[in-house]
């Protein structure tokens, strides 16, 4: 053996390259593309924008307006017993609660 016939490389039969050639042949960009990534990224990020703006424009106003009256309403009912003798009772805590939903809502 010579040295030119080590580096030959010998003929492959074709029945060994048909299982090759049956593959579909199918490109690696459709699995990952860049555009793709980037647009999926994109839309997370407005979506997580428009959750942060509901939370800070909506729903945290509206729970420290509510909490807030509630807690006014409570400590306003503690000093009158405290500082005047005056028993405060609230005659319908579902009609207290209802009202104090409803004022909290009407100015946003």
């Amino acid at each position: 053996m010579s040295l030119s016939e080590s580096f030959t490389i010998p003929d492959v039969p074709a029945s060994d390259n048909d299982d090759i050639d049956s593959l579909p042949s199918t490109s690696t960009e459709s699995f990952t593309s860049e555009d793709d990534d980037y647009d999926a990224q994109r839309e997370w990020e407005q979506s997580l924008e428009q959750l942060q703006l509901l939370l800070t424009m909506i729903l945290v106003p509206f729970a420290g307006k509510y909490f807030g009256r509630k807690f006014a309403y409570w400590s306003w009912a503690r000093y009158m017993e405290w500082m005047h003798n005056v028993e405060i009772q609230w005659t319908s805590k579902k009609s207290f609660k209802a009202a104090g939903a409803a004022e909290a809502a009407t100015s946003l």
